[in-house]
């Protein structure tokens, strides 16, 4: 009985949380949003960093989490090879505390 009580608060609480997760998919079509990696931050709308574990995502502050299956994801993403075809543009930082939006007109976009 406490076992399966503590299941379904679990599950419950999984539910509830707004964690980044999200899930690379091979086509545009696919996707719930296009984003482009920048080569520089400056050019970026939103600084990402990759955290290493599900329970460190962010709630919609550049902490992603990937995900290895699509029913898993928050959102799922295509990688475009231009910015012109972008829905966000984006950049990979080596720190946490670097994560966040640049251009904060884009958040609605990861909700």
């Amino acid at each position: 009985m406490k076992k399966s009580l503590f299941l379904t608060v679990c599950l419950l609480i999984s539910g509830i949380t707004n964690a980044q997760k999200v899930f690379s998919v091979e086509y545009a079509s696919q996707a719930d949003v296009k984003v482009f990696v920048a080569d520089y931050e400056s050019r970026a709308d939103l600084s990402v960093f990759k955290v290493d574990y599900e329970s460190r995502a962010g709630e919609n502050d550049g902490n992603w989490f990937f995900v290895d299956y699509a029913s898993r994801a928050d959102k799922k993403i295509f990688f475009v090879d231009y910015a012109s075809q972008a829905d966000v543009i984006i950049f990979f930082t080596d720190y946490s505390s670097r994560a966040g939006w640049k251009k904060k007109e884009k958040m609605h976009l990861f909700y």
